[in-house]
């Protein structure tokens, strides 16, 4: 038997494992205790990394909303050349309700990763991620943040491996 594609495809899945944990945030712990009651209602963006479905929107913020169903819609929204565009979501926890692991959909059935992994105390500020690194957010509860919480967040989004010269910051001015 001819080694040599066993061999290639055991160099492919090695490349495929070690190239998606570069990306990976596993490493990076959700929130404990989260409370769904407290994190519903309006949050900011303030710092994004790129994406093509956020692409030239600005004022952009999302709604938590807990339906008479038991459902927790979002809404997200923001204005792309002063034009209001909005998105309806659906959203389930991934495993415990304490856990601010939260899984998203706005295309169902096809739902994604929202991992919360930090929130202040007073539920004012959250840096969201997803599985990759390739996705990121910083939220607040007002449409702006202090030059020094910024560099609070930057400095927790460097350490944890995120790219911070992509960063965007839509409203900011």
């Amino acid at each position: 038997m001819n080694a040599t594609p066993i061999l290639l495809l055991a160099v492919l899945v090695l490349l495929l494992v070690c190239c998606r944990s570069v990306d990976s945030t596993a490493d990076l712990a959700p929130v404990r205790g989260f409370s769904l009651g407290k994190y519903l209602g309006t949050w900011h963006e303030i710092v994004r990394l790129p994406h093509r479905f956020e692409k030239d929107l600005d004022n952009v913020k999302a709604e938590y909303s807990l339906q008479e169903n038991g459902q927790v819609t979002v809404v997200n929204s923001g204005k792309k050349n002063g034009v209001e565009q909005t998105v309806k979501g659906y959203v389930k926890f991934k495993d415990a309700d304490d856990i601010g692991e939260l899984r998203v959909s706005f295309f169902r059935p096809f739902y994604g990763d929202y991992k919360i992994i930090y929130l202040e105390p007073d539920y004012s500020l959250a840096i969201v991620t997803s599985s990759t690194r390739k996705y990121l957010w910083v939220l607040s509860r007002r449409p702006s943040i202090s030059d020094e919480k910024l560099a609070e967040c930057l400095a927790k989004i460097r350490n944890w491996g995120f790219d911070v010269s992509r960063l965007q910051y839509p409203n900011r001015q």
